[in-house]
């Protein structure tokens, strides 16, 4: 891969300015290959006529919804980046980028003492599980962020007793509720510090707790963490929560790169973009997905879901392709539809939500739900194969 970075390097050596017109003198860098980031690649590609570098540190595409049924003991597909870019014309560096020049719209890498010049910067770099804000939670509890983590809480499964997983977010929801039914043996517990299903209907709450109740997922509302230890959890109240695997789930946080660059980031570190996603501080950068801080028209944050990153993403590329073209994009246009979480393989909650995100009473529950649920989940790889497919932007 790093044969091709050089490829990329010496044909950007001389001195002559990249144009504004969609040439292939114009290039296109993409930092992370992750639902956002493969997808703006492949559309950057297809709708510019500009030179595309798609950057990651991996070799292969990780399904992130799906690493709870990893953790579980399922398999999942094994998924090259190399084969989901084939034909397209994108250049796939294999390496980490460790640090951003605003100033010179350049990368640094840490494969090589070289840089990447960009004339435009796709900023897909995603998030990752927060196991800083709580004492002993990066030494003693274990996350379900990325696909080794999965694969190191799956064979820590193996001789574990009780399961405390943290945080009442559809990823804590999702990780209690595939583990509980794939170890029916182990006693599985959920601590949440508000409410279960916040944000759902009385009746999606009430399906969850029909659910964990099948399911003998013992469930602890209302309680804070204070630390996380080798033998389980302090609350704030003062109270221990004994546990020998501790799952985290709760919080998140995004790569410093953009923050270093001198970016405008908001409190969570996230670049502030405008309709287009581009950053408000720098317009030649376009970020997208869980590291961008995105709006709708309304000027309501956009969650960090597949179901606004992937419709957005379309949105972000077309308006870059559109500025190239000479065109003025159009605005951006986004409702909800639904809110889909798996209880395991038989059943899942499928919430239907006005346009603002806000639960209608309507719900799809069970052997239907979980049939939706896997279609949606396997709709986003279909998305990424084919990433000009219209979404519900």
């Amino acid at each position: 891969m790093l044969s091709q970075l050089g490829g990329l390097l010496r044909s950007q050596s001389n001195d002559a300015p990249n144009g504004e017109d969609g040439t292939m003198e114009h290039q296109i860098v993409v930092v992370g290959a992750g639902y956002t980031g493969l997808a703006a690649a492949k559309l950057a590609a297809r709708w510019t006529g500009a030179r595309v570098t798609l950057i990651n540190a991996s070799d292969r595409f990780v399904e992130r919804v799906r690493l709870h049924q990893l953790a579980a003991g399922q398999r999942l597909r094994d998924l090259p980046l190399a084969d989901l870019l084939e034909g397209t014309g994108v250049e796939l560096v294999v390496d980490r980028v460790t640090g951003i020049d605003a100033e010179a719209r350049t990368l640094r890498l840490a494969g090589t003492s070289r840089e990447v010049r960009y004339d435009r910067l796709i900023y897909a770099v995603g998030s990752a599980a927060d196991t800083t804000s709580v004492p002993g939670v990066a030494e003693h509890a274990f996350t379900v962020a990325t696909n080794d983590d999965a694969l190191r809480l799956h064979r820590r499964l193996a001789s574990a007793e009780v399961v405390t997983v943290v945080g009442g977010g559809l990823t804590g929801i999702e990780a209690a509720a595939e583990l509980a039914e794939a170890n029916p043996a182990l006693k599985i517990r959920l601590i949440t510090g508000g409410d279960l299903g916040h944000g759902l209907s009385e009746r999606g709450k009430n399906h969850l707790r029909r659910t964990f109740a099948r399911l003998g997922v013992e469930l602890r509302e209302n309680a804070a963490v204070s630390e996380v230890r080798p033998d389980g959890l302090l609350l704030a109240d003062g109270s221990h929560v004994a546990a020998d695997t501790v799952v985290w789930t709760t919080g998140f946080r995004v790569p410093d790169l953009a923050e270093r660059a001198g970016f405008a980031v908001d409190g969570n570190g996230r670049v502030i973009v405008d309709g287009e996603f581009r950053s408000v501080s720098h317009p030649e950068v376009t970020a997208i997905g869980d590291a961008a801080a995105g709006r709708m028209r309304t000027g309501q944050e956009l969650r960090m879901a597949c179901a606004t990153g992937l419709p957005s993403t379309q949105h972000a590329v077309r308006a870059i392709a559109d500025r190239l073209a000479g065109r003025e994009p159009r605005p951006l246009r986004f409702r909800y539809l639904n809110q889909c979480i798996s209880l395991g393989r038989k059943d899942a909650l499928v919430q239907f939500v006005r346009a603002d995100d806000t639960p209608k009473e309507s719900v799809l529950t069970g052997r239907k739900a979980a049939l939706y649920k896997e279609a949606i989940v396997r709709g986003t790889i279909l998305f990424e194969r084919h990433p000009t497919i219209p979404t519900s932007l």
